[in-house]
Order: C-alpha cells, then structure tokens, then sequence
C-alpha cells in the first residue's frame, strides 16, 4: 500500500490476473515455509508515526505534497490526506541500545519536520485524532494525489453497491454520521510498531501480540475526541473499522479492520490463506516480477489492516522474513512515551511468546478481542480478564504484572540496562500518575471546555519532549 500504482481503472480482467498471481504466491509462500525458507535469526524493531500538519489555528492544513518536497528525507512519505505524513525509522537490531536510537532517529526527523513546517506557517502534531478536526476537512478534496488512494476509494464503495459509509459510536457521547468516501480513515493516526521474529516463533509472537493488545491500547489511550465530541478512549478503534467497512454484513469477522478471526496455529502464513479466501481484492495492479517477491500477496495483504497484521520482508541477502505490525497504539503523546510504549510492547511480547504453555491456550481468542475494545473504550480503567478468568483493571494489570514482565523480557533481550530503566521508567509513573494522553485530552477539556487551547496546550507540551505523566492542566 505504500508504493504508487498505476493505470487508470480497472477491468475485470485485471481483477482475474491478480486473483490468479495472489492464489500462485499465497501456495508458494506457504511451502516455502514448510521447507523452512523464512529467515530463523534476529529480531528486528522499527516503527512508523503518522502525524498532522496543522496551522497557526490549529486546523488541519493539506500541504504536504509541498512539505514533502522541502523535507527531501526518505524516512518521510505522503499519507492518505494532505494534511498527514508519515515517519519511518531504520530497523534497529532489538539489543543494546537499540531503543535509544529509535529515539534519537526518530527525534531528529521530528525536528527537520517542525523546521520545515514552520517556514510554512505550519506545525506537526502527533495525536491519535486532532481534537479541532472538523468534518469538512475529511473530503475528497483533501486526499493525496497518489492513484492508489483513489482507487482504494473507487473499490470500497464498489463493493458497498456505492452505500454511503456510517459512523456510528456510542461513548462517553454518542456520534452518527455518514460520508460518501474513505476520507474518515484519514482522521486515525497511529504510532505502529514493528518486530520481526524468526520464522519459528511468529505465530506464538503474533498471538503473545493480539492477547497484549488490550493493555497496551488502555496504556497508550490519546484519542477521546472526534468532531467535538467525546467517545471512546481510543476512539480511532471504532473509527478506522467504520471507515472503510466492505464486509459482507453476514461475515463481520471479516471486516477489513478487524481485530481478526483466531489465533494462529503452527503455520503462521495461513493468515494470507485467509486473505485469499475471505477477502475481495481491491487493488488489482499486477507487479513484475519472481512469485517469490510476494509482490500481489503484499500488496493485497496491505489492504487488511487487523490491529495486529503479520508482513513480509526481505532481509540484506533476499531471504524472506515475517514480523508482526502491532497497530494498536496512536500517535502521540510525545516522543519518549511512544518508544516507552514500543520498548514495554517488545519486553511483554518476547516474555508472552515464550512461556511454556502458550498464553493463548489461557486466554480464549474471544476473551483476548474483547478485552480489546473494552480497553479501546475505557482505557486505563477497563475491565479485563487474563489468564485462568483472572480479572483486574487494564491500570492494575499492567502495574502489577505486566511492567515487571516486560524488565525481565528487555533484560532477556539484551538490552541496555539504561535505556530500560529510563523507558519503563516513563511507564511506571504514566501508571502511578493514571495520566495518559486520553486522560489529560479529557481532563483538559473538563477545565476549559476549549478544544483549541487544548490543542495549543498539548502542542507545547510535545514540543518540550516532556512525558505525558508530567504535563500540567
């Protein structure tokens, strides 16, 4: 999804050519793994931040085609809107002090980023949804020049027979609304993080990341507000899955948001067996190329977007690898919570995958996924239950179980012992605080009822590099 494509529609023809590349591919990636082909070593994390252009006023402002021009770095690319960008950071070997030079990356694109917005009269803001969006902003108008945006659309409302798409959440508030494009996805901004795993332990990683999603959604909550109202602590949950929904209303498993159908077993590349079988194509553009690039089983693959998605990539030597993109946490609240998050999701992952009896054999996949949107509802104070029916709070559940797991699971991982205790540090006082950014953005706005100085307020704080457990209301 990340590659320009081309041609200017699609014919059916086209959507059989590509159906039968997927079927070729989608069996060969299957044997290959069986033979043992995907790359066994290493573990690999990175990242990518998607974040707002806004202006002195605090809207959203569509200029990034011309942001991306002056920026010139390749670690910043375009997003679905004008008013998006993303930034990525270079794979980072999960040990040593790979965490702090995630941070020290990804701090100073950040800091080319707000030099080049503001010789435009602009700023850059990391949040889950921008609390001054308003629905006008989300229109054709303002969606990225790229070819593929525009048939993502074209598709997603080919196969709703050209229904308008329904936003319907329920919250703290309530909000209905409907539009007539995918532009809605453009008000979700995520903070996706991802490891890659040898090719033995990705399905016990994939699952240890679906059961650890409901935690980590409720520890990372920054995205209580949508068009003035107050939702969700993670509103972009419910958000992004009603954006682009196309399921067929009898299989809602299969929505192309989804927190997914199952664990995975043994194989792990039965998830793209079931992209095949379960899934329309919606962009059929055909790639040269070798079955063994993946190319059609990625590209379709990229149009899936589960909370937790397994990719795959290409190591230095050509070899196939998996990892796992755990898209669960937004944007925001500043930098060093976000890689305080990443590092916690890598130690509790790595202590999940490898327990002797796998947790998703405790944990029913139903009780994982509801977990989850009970989290993404509620945040920190969630109701869940873990292993064996045990049940807690997603606050008490991380304090005291799962931040001493994830010490024990970066200390396993080799990694410096600095770096852990300043990263877990921000962890356990955002826990002792019970201030994360949704917490803030919402006490915030009970003092002021002001939704600009809000965003004011939480831009300056960002822009201090301050952790969200110390910003003042």
């Amino acid at each position: 999804m990340g590659k320009e494509i081309g041609g200017d529609a699609f014919t059916a023809d086209d959507f059989v050519r590509f159906g039968r590349r997927l079927a070729v591919e989608t069996r060969h990636a299957r044997a290959a793994y069986a033979r043992g082909d995907f790359a066994n070593t290493g573990t690999v994390a990175g990242f990518e931040l998607e974040a707002w252009l806004v202006d002195d006023e605090f809207f959203p402002v569509p200029r990034n085609m011309a942001f991306l021009a002056r920026m010139n770095n390749p670690l910043v690319v375009p997003e679905l809107s004008r008013f998006n960008v993303e930034l990525n950071g270079t794979p980072q070997r999960l040990c040593g002090t790979a965490l702090s030079r995630l941070e020290g990356e990804l701090t100073a694109t950040w800091q080319q980023c707000l030099r080049v917005a503001r010789d435009d009269a602009a700023a850059l803001i990391a949040i889950g949804i921008l609390p001054t969006l308003r629905e006008s902003d989300l229109s054709p108008a303002s969606m990225s020049p790229y070819r593929r945006y525009a048939m993502l659309n074209e598709q997603i409302l080919t196969l709703r027979g050209g229904r308008p798409l329904t936003l319907d959440i329920v919250g703290i508030d309530s909000l209905s609304t409907t539009h007539t494009d995918v532009m809605l996805e453009a008000a979700t901004t995520s903070f996706q993080v991802h490891l890659q795993t040898p090719a033995s332990a990705a399905a016990r990683t994939y699952n240890a990341s679906m059961i650890l999603a409901a935690p980590l959604v409720a520890l990372a909550a920054n995205s209580p507000f949508l068009f003035e109202r107050a939702l969700w602590h993670e509103t972009r949950v419910p958000l992004f899955e009603q954006a682009v929904d196309c399921c067929d209303p009898g299989h809602p498993e299969h929505l192309r948001v989804t927190f997914g159908s199952g664990y995975l077993g043994a194989d792990p590349t039965a998830c793209f067996a079931e992209n095949l079988s379960s899934y329309a194509v919606l962009l059929p553009f055909e790639v040269p190329g070798p079955v063994g690039s993946y190319a059609h089983l990625r590209l379709h693959n990229g149009t899936i977007w589960r909370w937790n998605r397994l990719l795959i990539g290409f190591d230095d030597s050509g070899a196939p690898h998996l990892r796992v993109e755990q898209r669960v946490m937004p944007a925001g609240p500043s930098i060093i919570d976000m890689i305080a998050n990443a590092a916690f999701y890598y130690g509790v992952v790595h202590m999940l995958a490898s327990q002797t009896v796998a947790p998703e054999a405790r944990i029913p996949f139903a009780v994982a996924r509801d977990n989850f949107y009970r989290a993404a509802r509620y945040g920190l104070q969630a109701p869940l239950v873990w292993f064996d029916g045990q049940r807690a709070t997603a606050a008490e559940l991380l304090a005291r179980e799962l931040l001493p797991m994830a010490r024990v699971g970066l200390a396993q991982l080799d990694l410096a012992a600095g770096d852990v205790e300043r990263y877990l540090g921000v962890i356990a006082a955002r826990l002792q605080s019970g201030q994360n950014g949704a917490n803030w953005q919402l006490a915030h706005y009970a003092k002021y009822h002001d939704f600009f100085r809000l965003t004011a307020d939480y831009l300056a704080h960002q822009r201090r590099l301050m952790p969200v457990h110390e910003w003042p209301i």
